[in-house]
């Protein structure tokens, strides 16, 4: 098991893509819950004015950097974490272990639409996959739906949905549905359905997709980037003159 390090109060996973995937595998063969909370620098920041946000991401057993920015603060604040572990990403190899090892798939979330071409793309490119059952993410009844997931006894439960809504939904219906593996994916679903575009390489290697969906989406986005970056940037700073304090006050009391 790799360490965890403790960033902005939250214990993350010092993990690599690969050893994930491996850690998922393990719970779905032991039919050992794990669920997975993602990490970036908008999450770090609505949690921190989001109490049940907050207590939700603490109640996930594995925590993963999603957002680059997380991993450069990790570094800055000398808790260094190996890579970034996209959501997306991560969504993608476990569909490709659930392709090699016929494993069970549930998809919840985005439209009716969505969510049905999302089903069938798994079906094109993943064949070894088995769909346990998919339903959007608009319902009036979380413990149907919770209810309605658990019957279908998936290995892997996947949720297209927004934050906090899937985070919050997990921390209270895991026991109920008792899926292995649990992943909110976000707009994932969209990307996979064709629906939008995900940033090139080039622009996720430089920590750059929020740019990218800034550029697509200017008039609706350029706001709530810019109060996430600032609040994100001053909340590291905060953090990096805390160490400094802490550092001096230990040197001043061995000194005395």
């Amino acid at each position: 098991m790799s360490e965890v390090r403790e960033i902005l109060g939250y214990p993350i996973l010092a993990a690599t893509m690969n050893e994930v995937v491996r850690l998922c595998g393990d719970a779905i063969d032991q039919r050992r819950p794990v669920q997975i909370g993602v990490l970036n620098a908008a999450k770090v920041v609505n949690a921190a004015q989001d109490a049940g946000l907050h207590d939700a991401m603490l109640s996930c057993d594995v925590i993963l950097a999603d957002g680059q920015s997380v991993v450069w603060a990790s570094r800055m604040l000398r808790q260094p974490l190996p890579e970034r572990v996209a959501g997306i990403d991560l969504f993608i190899q476990l569909l490709e272990l659930a392709n090699a090892e016929h494993l069970s798939v549930y998809l919840l979330g985005a439209t009716p639409e969505v969510v049905e071409q999302v089903a069938a793309v798994m079906g094109t490119r993943y064949p070894g996959a088995r769909l346990a059952g998919y339903r959007d993410g608009y319902f009036d009844d979380p413990d149907e739906v919770a209810q309605e997931i658990a019957a279908s006894q998936p290995d892997m439960l996947f949720l297209g949905m927004t934050s906090p809504k899937k985070e919050k939904f997990l921390e209270k219906y895991q026991p109920v549905m008792n899926v292995p593996v649990t992943h909110g994916v976000g707009g994932s679903f969209d990307i996979l359905a064709g629906v939008t575009k995900r940033a090139p390489e080039r622009w996720q290697r430089m920590g750059m997709e929020w740019a990218y969906r800034l550029v697509q989406e200017p008039g609706r986005m350029w706001k709530r980037y810019l109060r996430t970056n600032v609040l994100f940037s001053i909340m590291i700073a905060r953090e990096l003159v805390s160490q400094r304090l802490a550092s001096v006050t230990v040197q001043t009391s061995e000194v005395a």
